[in-house]
């Protein structure tokens, strides 16, 4: 399956024969869906009827009218995969009070709804207003793989929000997924004087960007950390709110992956501030702590490996609401690398992706610059075991490396390329690192680059500010041999990655694609386009 295997948005008003995937697929026509999802909500009891597998017989689901005087509704309807994206995903949304039996229903485009799973239901409350808010996560296991889904969220009293999932294929086969980060949200958040202003780096353009993720239609999609800016706006969970609204649209049909950034970093939220973003997600378990639960996690789609880290733990750059490098007392390191030691080690995964925030490379002036904490900590064990790519944001525009494998002996530890070619490019010699920041930030870097390209490499930080209690950061300079390819035109997009499974003995690839969004209704121009290959591993997965 190629790009657009996973569903396009559809809303309880119109069920579009966008819905259905373009290839190698059974096709669901718009009525059977409407059928399925008829009386949703809207009063009267209705009658769906169950698959076999999931109801026993003779007992049909029964759907009561929902009372909407007094329950919240079913807010920021998103998704995410489990540690096996082919069997399992969960369902979340969240409310300010508390609500009695979430869960939700799941069922086929063709037979209706009837397997009912129960909602666990996590908590946080934001330092900064005392509110308490309620997060209901569904567990679904046990799926199919590549295989069409629709369900329904719901809590007593309140409407169903509708969605589809579309589980990832089991072994290797093609599938498109999408990477971006630094977003925020289009929403105007503060009332200064008599007007409303953004205070959280959002602009329009993270609506436009989402609306382009949905012109692709991938089955999962990587947000390379800083999300929604809510550490810096003066109401958090609003900020929250706001961004899940914006992005529903996509992430209810298609897992949107988070990475934690800096700004994901609340203070008073949590042991190390992060307890809000570890509440609105459920990803696969990593093993960790539970004060680090959701920080660093793994899964795998077909013949791909996603590791997602949370790089505050290791960069010296002070740039959360509180300085926490080395919080994980060296244990994400351990477990990174035992994961990476069996991804590599495992003959049916061909392809090792690194989901992070801060970045090893970047060629602007006056932004955030590289990170030498990354760079030690990290490189070394990518090199060892051979990570393919390194998606990443946290700079707001777009370039990415020759493919790196060692480093200069200096004080920055300047990646070394191995290969300058930008068209094809074999990941088995080296690591190709992509920033992606260009989410819809009102804070552009696409026009701060250095001319010749050169590079700002964070190696340590001053004394903390009496001012700010921020430390500074030291920088230094250096040449950037690694430097392949930059965006100077365009400020906003993301990339979409196609990946073909080859065939046994051959090679496999990933078609790349760097898009600029131009406007409101996700307009995409492309930019970049490369390919990336290595050898594929000798597992007997699917061809």
């Amino acid at each position: 399956m190629k790009r657009g295997q996973s569903y396009s948005a559809f809303t309880m008003q119109s069920m579009t024969d966008q819905l259905m995937p373009r290839s190698r697929r059974s096709v669901v026509g718009r009525r059977t869906l409407l059928a399925s999802a008829a009386g949703l909500g809207v009063g009267g009891a209705v009658l769906l009827r169950s698959p076999a597998t999931w109801a026993s017989p003779g007992s049909p689901v029964l759907w009561q009218r929902p009372d909407r005087r007094a329950a919240p509704r079913v807010a920021g309807l998103h998704t995410q995969f489990g540690a096996d994206a082919s069997r399992e995903v969960v369902v979340s949304w969240h409310s300010t009070a508390s609500v009695s039996n979430p869960r939700v229903q799941l069922g086929s485009p063709t037979d209706g709804f009837g397997h009912t799973q129960p909602a666990d239901t996590s908590t946080y409350r934001d330092a900064k207003s005392g509110t308490e808010v309620q997060v209901h996560h569904a567990r679904l296991v046990n799926l199919q793989p590549d295989t069409d889904y629709i369900y329904a969220a719901v809590h007593d009293g309140a409407a169903a929000e509708l969605g589809t999932i579309h589980t990832a294929p089991r072994g290797r086969a093609a599938f498109t997924f999408t990477s971006f980060g630094d977003q925020g949200t289009p929403t105007l958040g503060k009332l200064v004087g008599t007007s409303y202003v953004n205070d959280n780096l959002g602009s329009p353009f993270g609506a436009d960007v989402a609306a382009g993720v949905e012109r692709i239609a991938p089955l999962f999609h990587l947000v390379n950390g800083d999300l929604c800016y809510a550490n810096l706006a003066t109401d958090r969970i609003r900020t929250w709110s706001d961004w899940f609204e914006n992005n529903s649209r996509s992430a209810r049909y298609r897992p949107w992956m988070p990475a934690a950034g800096n700004h994901e970093n609340e203070l008073g939220n949590g042991p190390i501030g992060y307890s809000a973003y570890q509440t609105y997600f459920t990803v696969p378990d990593s093993g960790a702590d539970l004060t680090f639960r959701g920080l660093w996690y793994a899964f795998t789609a077909g013949s791909v490996r996603i590791i997602s880290l949370n790089n505050d733990d290791v960069c010296y750059q002070d740039g959360g609401n509180t300085y926490v490098r080395g919080y994980s007392a060296g244990a994400q390191q351990r477990w990174l690398a035992a994961e990476l030691a069996t991804s590599r080690a495992n003959p049916n995964i061909d392809w090792i992706v690194v989901c992070m925030h801060q970045v090893v490379i970047s060629t602007v002036d006056k932004f955030n610059g590289a990170d030498r904490g990354i760079r030690e900590s990290w490189i070394p064990l990518f090199d060892r075991y051979g990570v393919d790519l390194v998606v990443c944001g946290h700079e707001h525009h777009y370039e990415r490396s020759h493919p790196i494998r060692g480093q200069q002996s200096n004080d920055t530890l300047t990646p070394l390329p191995v290969a300058t070619g930008t068209d094809t490019i074999d990941t088995s010699a080296g690591t190709v690192h992509m920033v992606i920041g260009g989410g819809g930030t009102s804070a552009p870097s696409n026009n701060l680059f250095f001319t010749p390209a050169q590079c700002r490499v964070i190696t340590g930080v001053g004394p903390a500010d009496p001012a700010t209690g921020k430390r500074p950061p030291i920088y230094v300079m250096e040449n950037a041999p690694w430097s392949a390819v930059r965006d100077p035109d365009h400020a906003y997009g993301f990339a979409a990655f196609d990946v073909d499974p080859g065939r046994p003995g051959q090679a496999t690839s990933i078609a790349v694609t760097y898009y600029a969004v131009n406007g409101p209704y996700g307009d995409l121009t492309p930019v970049d386009q490369f390919t990336l290959t290595r050898p594929r591993a000798s597992g007997l997965g699917h061809n």
